[in-house]
């Protein structure tokens, strides 16, 4: 059984709040939960403190069992310095392939 911190999604028709929860990976997104972590509240401005609470006692407790956080969530963790974040593998596809080897020659030079 894998068990995830991930959104839960609440709130009215385009007024979203999400839950932050601990569920097993196969229960619906909106739907059974093992315990509530905290909140995200994504319309309140970006420096208002209200708009992320965790309760980041519970969050360590979880990530020591061995939950794995949802990639939004391992961003808020990250931020509160919680587990530190790997960086996502994003190669350049859309660069066309004469333009990044001229850049990865470049690159090598210099």
């Amino acid at each position: 059984m894998s068990v995830v911190i991930r959104l839960a999604r609440a709130g009215t028709k385009k007024r979203p709040v999400y839950h932050v929860v601990v569920a097993d990976s196969r229960f619906p997104r909106d739907g059974r939960f093992i315990e509530r972590l905290g909140y995200f509240n994504p319309l309140l401005p970006k420096d208002n403190e209200a708009r992320l609470k965790l309760d980041l006692e519970k969050v360590k407790a979880w990530v020591a069992k061995g939950a794995q956080p949802s990639d939004r969530v391992a961003r808020f963790l990250d931020a509160a310095g919680v587990k530190k974040r790997e960086a996502r593998n994003n190669p350049e596809k859309a660069v066309p392939r004469k333009e990044r080897k001229a850049q990865a020659e470049a690159a090598a030079k210099g």
